[in-house]
C-alpha cells in the first residue's frame, strides 16, 4: 500500500506557472520549451531552450528513453444509481492476479476531481458501466483513493481505449487534448496512463541533431500508472522492461568514461530496478515497486532530464538522490524567479551528477 510522503522542500508554486497547454498551443515548437541545466559539482545552474540540448551533451553520453506510449485512459462510466463517474485506468497490463487499478474521480464541466473525503461511491462489488458494452467490478480497496478492479471488456484493452477513452487530464490544463498531444518522439509501447512527459520536448530534427553529436540514444519500457497530483502518494508498482541490448549499452558507456542521462523519473527507476549492487544493468520485465531515495542512491545513472515536480511530490527524493539536495534546492529557485512552467506540458530540468 503506497502512503502519502513529504520530502521536506519549502517552496510554493504559484498557478500562474501551471503549463495550461502544450507548447505547440502557445506559439512554439516542441523542443522550444526552456531547459535549466544544473552541475552537481558546478557553482552555478545554466538557462537554455531545448533545442541547445545536442551542444550540452559530450559525444560518447547515453540517453536511456522511455518508448511507453500514453493510453487514452479516461472513461466515463455510470453508477448503478445512473449517476456519472470518471473511471482513470492504471496501465494497459493487469497485475499477475488479473486485476486493474482505477480511481473513480467525481465529473464535471472541465476535467474530473477528486471526491471530497467519505463521499467516493467506490466500494467493494460497486459494477461501473463502461461505455460500449464494458464494465468495471471493484474487487478491494488498494489506497484511499485506487482499487482493484476487473474489467470486462468486447474486445483487447488498447483497441477498446482508443475507441471510447481520452487522456486524463488535470485541473491545470485548460481543455481537453487529443491524445497525440499526450505522447512522445519514441512512443512505441501501448501502456502508460499518463505521459513519460519529461521526453515530450525532443523533436525527430533534435534526435538527429544527438546522433550526429554522437550521443547515443537506447530504450526501456515503463509504464506509468495513475498520478496523485493531490494526494501525493509515494510511486506503486508498475510494469517495466530493459531490453538486453539497452542493458549492454549501459555498461559500455559506463565503463568507457560516458554518462548515463535517464529521460524521465520512469526511466531512472526502470535502470536502478535492473541494476545490481555494483550498479551493472541487466535485461529485466516485470513488476517494479522501488522508490528510489537519497538513502537509498541511485547506482545506474549519472543525470536526469526531467520536469518540475510540486513541493510534496515524492519524485523530488529520487531527483535529490540524483543530484544532491544543494542543487535540487538551487534549481527551484531558479526556476521559480525566472518563472519555469511546471506539469506535463511545461518546462524541463537537466541534473547532472558529473
Amino acid at each position: 500500500m503506497t502512503t502519502a510522503v513529504d520530502p521536506g522542500y519549502d517552496f510554493t508554486v504559484p498557478p500562474e506557472l501551471s503549463a495550461r497547454a502544450p507548447a505547440e498551443a502557445r506559439g512554439l515548437a516542441r523542443d522550444g520549451v526552456r531547459l535549466l541545466v544544473g552541475h552537481r559539482d558546478g557553482p552555478t545552474v545554466a538557462h537554455h531552450r531545448f533545442t541547445d540540448l545536442p551542444d550540452l551533451l559530450e559525444p560518447g553520453d547515453l540517453l536511456v528513453v522511455n518508448n511507453s506510449a500514453t493510453l487514452p485512459a479516461a472513461l466515463t462510466g455510470t453508477l448503478p444509481d445512473g449517476g456519472s463517474v470518471a473511471v482513470h485506468l492504471s496501465s494497459a497490463q493487469p497485475d499477475p492476479r488479473g486485476r486493474h487499478l482505477v480511481e473513480l474521480r467525481r465529473p464535471g464541466t472541465g476535467a474530473a476531481e477528486p471526491y471530497p473525503p467519505g463521499a467516493s461511491p467506490a466500494r467493494a462489488g460497486l459494477r461501473v458501466a463502461l461505455p460500449g458494452g464494458a464494465a468495471a467490478e471493484l474487487t478491494a480497496a488498494f489506497t484511499p483513493r485506487l482499487w482493484h478492479a476487473r474489467l470486462t471488456l468486447p474486445e483487447e484493452l488498447t483497441g477498446y481505449l482508443a475507441r471510447h477513452g481520452r487522456a486524463i487530464r488535470y485541473g491545470y490544463v485548460d481543455r481537453d487534448w487529443p491524445i497525440e498531444a499526450y505522447r512522445t518522439v519514441f512512443a512505441a509501447v501501448p501502456g502508460s496512463s499518463e505521459m513519460p512527459s519529461a521526453a515530450r520536448p525532443f523533436t525527430a530534427e533534435t534526435v538527429a541533431r544527438l546522433v550526429a553529436r554522437g550521443v547515443l540514444l537506447a530504450p526501456v519500457t515503463l509504464h506509468t500508472g495513475v498520478a496523485s497530483p493531490e494526494a501525493h502518494e509515494a510511486p506503486y508498482a508498475e510494469r517495466y522492461r530493459v531490453p538486453g541490448a539497452t542493458a549492454r549499452l549501459v555498461g559500455h558507456v559506463r565503463a568507457g568514461g560516458g554518462r548515463v542521462i535517464a529521460v524521465g523519473t520512469t526511466v531512472v527507476r526502470a535502470l536502478e530496478s535492473a541494476a545490481d549492487g555494483s550498479g551493472g544493468v541487466h535485461a529485466a520485465d516485470g513488476w517494479t515497486d522501488l522508490v528510489v531515495t537519497p538513502g537509498r542512491g541511485v547506482r545506474a545513472v549519472d543525470g536526469l532530464l526531467t520536469g518540475w515536480h510540486e513541493p510534496e511530490a515524492s519524485h523530488l527524493l529520487m531527483l535529490e538522490a540524483v543530484a544532491g539536495r544543494p542543487l535540487l534546492a538551487r534549481c527551484y529557485a531558479e526556476a521559480l524567479e525566472h518563472r519555469y512552467l511546471w506539469h506535463e506540458f511545461g518546462d524541463v530540468n537537466l541534473l547532472l551528477a558529473r
